[in-house]
């Protein structure tokens, strides 16, 4: 319910639930290790907004898997579907900052995440629950196992939306798996260079691809191809984000910030799209709240920084109203 300024009002707001499926792991940035993977990222951030969040994960049974799960819980993200493996290592990228903080990732593989099977009480219990939102992205699809697991998710959820971060990884995407999570999408969030490289995978032209003259022009064939797809976010880094909905293309601008780096920049934007949306604020206010978030964790090191009262009450003169107050 809003009031007449559009404001929603507190007492009216619900508290959002979310689930997110993925990777789960150690970027090592400059030498220090810092929690990662972007559905671990986007649960943190929603959890700091207020959200009720959840993770299916899966750490090694190692020293890092321990930090892992102590440190989730210690963001209030809901570590009851994380999982342990016995035999794989906990998963750790290695990022290098190139300018501007753009960071290169070196992803190991053969890791915890890359085997993520629940048993049938555990997909009992999920299927149990009512989601606001399932989240998921396309680097933890690399495996057959996670593959067969994310499939059967998705007939068993009952999640009122489908959250896709496509997310891309050179060498850890295959036009067949970008097709299926979009056929499973509600709600598409991609950046700049995944918009190209989306354009060119579902162009019928792949070899000579010519992406859309326009994002707008992208943006509607997409939701003509995948009609369930109501929401499209495009990232746009320093110059903001473009949002399409019911077929209105916006473009919103954000207040430039001396980079630190970009590591869980994009998770950030993603969680206050979400929250702020899923809380009934209108995908505009929602795109505005996503910008000022993702710019001020690219302006802090790490993917998860704590948020400064000069956050909050920035999204306050918005008139954007959390759930819960008193957050660091």
């Amino acid at each position: 319910m809003k009031d007449r300024s559009g404001k929603v009002k507190k007492d009216h707001l619900k508290q959002i639930k979310a689930l997110t499926f993925g990777e789960a792991l150690f970027d090592i940035i400059k030498g220090s290790a810092h929690l990662g993977g972007a559905p671990l990222n986007l649960a943190a951030h929603l959890a700091k907004l207020g959200a009720k969040s959840a993770v299916i994960t899966a750490v090694g049974k190692d020293k890092l898997g321990e930090i892992l799960l102590s440190r989730a819980e210690a963001m209030g993200i809901d570590t009851s579907y994380i999982l342990t493996d016995e035999k794989r290592p906990t998963g750790t990228v290695t990022v290098k900052l190139q300018a501007e903080g753009i960071p290169v990732f070196t992803i190991n593989e053969g890791v915890a995440w890359d085997a993520i099977t629940l048993s049938e009480k555990e997909f009992q219990d999920l299927s149990r629950e009512e989601w606001d939102v399932f989240c998921f992205g396309t680097l933890a699809q690399r495996t057959e196992e996670n593959r067969k697991t994310l499939k059967r998710l998705f007939s068993e959820i009952k999640a009122k939306n489908l959250f896709y971060d496509v997310n891309l990884r050179t060498g850890y995407y295959k036009k067949e798996w970008i097709q299926s999570s979009l056929e499973h999408t509600t709600i598409l969030k991609m950046n700049e260079e995944e918009a190209t490289t989306i354009s060119c995978l579902l162009s019928d032209t792949e070899d000579s691809c010519k992406p859309f003259s326009t994002y707008k022009a992208f943006c509607h064939f997409i939701t003509e191809k995948y009609p369930e797809i109501s929401v499209i976010c495009i990232t746009k880094g320093p110059k903001g984000a473009a949002v399409y909905h019911k077929g209105i293309y916006e473009e919103v601008e954000t207040t430039p910030v001396e980079v630190a780096d970009t590591v869980g920049a994009g998770d950030a934007f993603s969680a206050g799209f979400l929250y702020t949306c899923l809380s009934g604020y209108g995908v505009s206010k929602a795109t505005s709240i996503a910008c000022i978030l993702g710019s001020y964790v690219a302006s802090k090191p790490g993917s998860v920084p704590e948020y400064s009262k000069e956050l909050i009450e920035k999204f306050k003169s918005l008139g954007f109203e959390l759930y819960q107050d008193g957050l660091s």
